[in-house]
């Protein structure tokens, strides 16, 4: 657009210069061409006012006005010169509209120019208005105008209305340069650059103006000369200010024109409005106009006189006004030194300003108390002498960065340095710094106690509290540090993860403070252990870790050798005996063994150290297992495995079976065991203890074909805690239910569910529930006998006994099962409402082979006999063993010699027979006691007193 603009105003000025060829032509071209222009900038100026919605619109209205005015004064003066071929008469439409011309221009330019917010702002904006046009006026007066004043005053006629229009048109010209010089000293803030396009079109529409007024030009002039191209220009430049230059410098975006006008800094509405030197070349300008009328011999005009004497006033007014308002200025600034000076001097902050050559100026008093050095021996310094030479290199780089950026993007930056304090010593410092002049300002506080508690908390997220060896979160970023970087490539880097076997007992038999001193003593020797490079650490309880960086070796036989070496010390070292409260304490070690092979993850090799760890645990413990892969696949396997126990509850695929409790001395059914079973895919029965067994291919735990009922024998494995009670909480359902039923169908035959002492007083299960089951279910009393497995010395046993004796009052019989091993078997007899006690498979498996155990086992069938009590013997699968029990004084048997476990149909069939043959037939025991017969009757007695046994 701006060289469109230039080629058509060119082209114009070219065509007024030759001629245009013609007179017909030109007069044409300098009346309609200037009309088409000047209506041109009234719609372009029109159409830009309805386009925005602000305070710009009135002033942009008027300017179409006054560009319209000015398009109809010279399509009038074209009607006469082009169309009738007269001259144009003086005055005319034509000078109607030109001196309608100036007026809207100058109230636009008032609504665009920065209004005062004070009353000496109005003051001196009117005053600054006058000194210009009362300049302007004296020296056209001089020139131009007194001659059409006298002109006026000869009294020819028509003189009057031709001297008052030449007259009109030079004192709106200046009347309008007055203002577009006051507005090119106040003009606004928003779209400048098409405010500054407009200005510069109406001053060029004015010189114009002001050549055609002169006596030189007017009397000669025609349309299409060179004049008009002025015309020409300033209504095309008119009419492309509000888009062209709208398009070449966008305005900003409010909110941030809003920020950058905060920002800078407000000026004065009194001072700031002109430059200083405006009012001198305003009187300037007016003392020409008076030493042109004397140098010409000429007799001064009163006019000139009148107005000159005004602007001096004015000039007066005006200086006074200013020197007010520096004398104001000059008191502001004095308080605003002294402020500022009191703040600096009584900061805590060291306030220093750096010459270009990074030599300190000025030093704030504060110096003295933060950097223990006077400020003026400061002063004269180099700075960079006074900075770590570590820390040298990176501040001055910064320094640098932050000189060369743009101050409007990067106003202040931040520096963290080391600084020298006056006794030597090195201070943390941080500094704000500024540009000043060339230098910098920098405002400096000492952060030492904060740099050494970061580094404090630092350590302290990063290393145990017990031991201060590195904790999880450090050794975990140690070790992906060793796996990455310049050691990516090594791959005979280990990792040992190491367990302390018998750590638990410590804690439970001689005290957590002698577990912690314990601990400590095992990380001293570990961390004395390792070599320099490598890291110790505590990953939590009794588990540590050791990262030992590779050696960059390719034989790995060679070093896993060695890493193994390294193991066994650390092994042998940690197994030393301890000396913890004046005794000797040993533990053992369980350390697991991995390598960073290619490709592989921090957590990764983490892991696989860790089941090496526990497969040490799981094969004897105190000793170093090298990782293998299928570790991985085995725990994969055994989690999938668990997974589906987990589900295999709620899809149905829990069963119940029961086996019976057979008299020894008759075969008669006395009672039933109930245990779950899980029936798998391929329909195979297995118990939860079982189950687990196969998918860690290792023998134990409870289960078998005579085993215990739903794995609550301390033996079982079963995954969860909660899944554990939730099997729980079925098995005894399934059995109270089942046993009801048989009960409703003849068949009084009690049903026997083995329960843990914990499980009996677990809290989620509410109290009352198992008297609540049996009135649910019409079971009558005597029908559910409860095996009471005691396997926990933590079992408190008065609640235990509370428990059990509200359950034996409801008429449940209590068997004590696993009698003969563990803790508590003594105590349980002496305190709770036992019925009868369940000999241990143990005892049973040995009882034929083994003297000692042959008479263990009959001395403990003594006590039940001596205390009135039945005795059941646990997994009887020979004849052998019926018979030797049979002959010790046992009562009843459980096992392969007589029934596995059996489903519902088998079991009913079982209960309609009755008996089972017993092995060397029908005999009466060794030792009488308890009851000969088939079913199960108590004896009660007194559980607060031992029974004296009949003779």
């Amino acid at each position: 657009m701006q060289i469109l603009l230039a080629v058509v105003s060119s082209g114009y000025g070219v065509g007024a210069a030759l001629g245009w060829g013609s007179e017909e032509l030109a007069e044409i071209m300098g009346d309609f061409g200037l009309s088409a222009a000047g209506l041109l900038a009234a719609v372009s100026c029109f159409t830009y006012a309805r386009a925005i919605d602000s305070r710009e619109r009135p002033a942009w209205l008027l300017f179409a006005f006054s560009s319209l005015m000015g398009c109809c004064g010279n399509a009038v003066w074209g009607w006469y010169e082009v169309v009738l071929g007269e001259a144009v008469p003086k005055p005319s439409l034509a000078d109607f509209a030109f001196l309608c011309f100036a007026p809207p221009a100058i109230v636009g330019l008032l609504v665009l120019a920065k209004r005062p917010v004070t009353r000496a702002g109005w003051v001196c904006l009117g005053l600054d208005s006058w000194l210009i046009g009362g300049s302007l006026l004296t020296l056209s007066w001089s020139l131009a105008l007194a001659h059409a004043a006298r002109t006026a005053q000869s009294g020819a006629p028509g003189s009057v209305p031709r001297a008052a229009l030449s007259l009109a048109y030079p004192l709106l010209d200046i009347a309008l340069v007055s203002m577009v010089l006051v507005l090119h000293f106040r003009r606004s803030e928003t779209n400048r650059s098409a405010v500054n396009t407009a200005i510069a079109a109406l001053a060029l529409t004015v010189l114009s103006d002001a050549l055609f007024t002169s006596p030189l030009l007017s009397a000669e002039y025609q349309s299409g000369q060179l004049l008009d191209a002025g015309w020409f220009a300033g209504s095309l430049l008119l009419a492309y200010a509000p888009w062209g230059a709208r398009r070449l410098h966008p305005s900003p975006d409010p909110a941030a024109h809003g920020h950058a006008r905060a920002e800078r800094p407000h000026s004065r509405p009194i001072t700031g409005s002109l430059p200083a030197l405006t009012p001198y070349l305003a009187a300037a300008v007016c003392t020409l106009g008076i030493l042109y009328n004397v140098v010409d011999g000429r007799k001064v005009d009163r006019v000139v006189v009148f107005t000159g004497c005004t602007v001096v006033l004015a000039l007066v007014i005006r200086q006074g006004i200013m020197l007010l308002d520096n004398i104001a200025l000059t008191q502001e600034l004095a308080q605003k030194e002294n402020h500022f000076r009191s703040l600096v001097q009584g900061s805590s902050d060291v306030i220093m300003i750096a010459a270009p050559t990074g030599t300190l100026r000025y030093v704030s008093p504060a110096a003295a108390g933060v950097y223990g050095r006077e400020a003026e021996e400061l002063v004269g310094t180099e700075l960079a002498t006074l900075i770590h030479p570590e820390d040298l290199g990176r501040v001055v780089h910064e320094v640098r960065r932050f000189l060369a950026a743009p101050p409007a993007e990067e106003p202040t930056t931040r520096i963290e340095c080391r600084f020298r304090s006056g006794d030597g010593e090195w201070l943390n410092v941080e500094s704000t710094v500024n540009r000043h002049q060339g230098g910098l300002i920098l405002n400096s506080r000492d952060v030492t106690e904060r740099v050494r508690l970061q580094a404090q908390l630092q350590h302290s997220a990063e290393h145990d509290p017990l031991t201060d060896l590195p904790n999880r979160a450090l050794f975990t970023r140690r070790v992906r540090q060793a796996l990455t970087g310049r050691r990516a490539g090594d791959h005979s880097t280990a990792v040992l993860f190491i367990d302390l076997d018998g750590f638990k007992a410590v804690n439970d038999t001689i005290g957590h403070q002698a577990g912690d001193e314990l601990l400590i003593e095992a990380a001293r020797r570990l961390q004395d252990s390792v070599r320099a490079g490598d890291t110790a650490a505590r990953l939590g309880g009794d588990e540590f870790a050791a990262l030992i960086l590779g050696d960059g070796s390719r034989d790995r036989t060679a070093r896993e050798y060695q890493v193994h070496e390294i193991a066994d010390r650390l092994r042998t070292t940690l197994s030393q005996p301890y000396r913890i409260a004046g005794s000797e304490v040993r533990v053992a070690a369980s350390i697991g063994v991995a390598f960073a092979d290619p490709g592989i993850t921090p957590s990764d090799l983490m892991r696989n150290a860790d089941l090496a760890m526990y497969r040490a645990k799981a094969g004897g413990k105190d000793r170093v297992e090298m990782y293998a892969p299928q570790m991985q696949a085995e725990v994969v396997r055994k989690a999938a495995l668990a997974g589906r126990l987990r589900t295999a509850l709620h899809d149905g695929e829990f069963t119940l079976l029961h086996q019976p409790v057979v008299s020894l001395a008759s075969g008669e059914i006395s009672a039933v065991v109930a245990q779950a079973r899980w029936r798998s895919a391929q329909g195979i029965l297995f118990t939860p203890a079982e189950f687990l067994r196969v998918a860690e291919h290792s023998a134990g735990g409870a289960g078998g074909t005579g085993g215990g009922g739903a794995g609550e024998s301390g033996h079982s494995t079963v995954p969860d805690a909660s899944r554990t009670a939730e099997l729980g909480r079925w098995l005894l359902e399934e059995a109270v239910g089942q046993a009801a039923d048989r009960h409703r169908a003849g068949h009084d035959v009690p049903v026997a569910v083995r329960m843990t002492a914990q499980r009996l007083l677990d809290r989620s299960m509410p109290l009352g529930s198992v008297e609540a089951l049996l009135t649910r279910n019409g079971l009558p009393s005597g029908g559910l006998v409860l095996e009471l497995a005691v396997s926990d010395p933590r079992v408190p046993f008065d609640d235990l006994e509370r428990r059990l004796a509200a359950l034996h009052r409801l008429g449940v019989l209590i068997a004590l099962d696993g009698f003969g091993s563990g803790y508590a078997a003594i105590s349980a007899l002496r305190r709770l409402p036992v019925d009868m006690l369940k000999l241990d498979r143990g005892l049973v498996e040995g009882v034929v082979e083994s003297p000692r155990l042959h008479k263990i086992t009959a001395g403990l069938l003594r006590i039940a006999n001596d205390l009135g009590m039945q005795s059941v013997a646990e997994g009887v699968d020979l004849p052998e063993q019926v018979m030797a029990l049979r002959a010790m004084g046992c009562t009843h048997g459980q096992g392969m010699a007589f029934s596995g476990p059996l489903d519902e149909y088998r079991l009913r069939r079982a209960l309609v027979r009755g008996t089972f043959p017993v092995p060397g037939g029908a005999a009466q025991p060794a030792l009488a006691g308890g009851s000969q017969g088939g079913s199960m009757v108590i004896r009660r007695g007194s559980h607060n007193e031992t029974p004296v046994p009949p003779a």
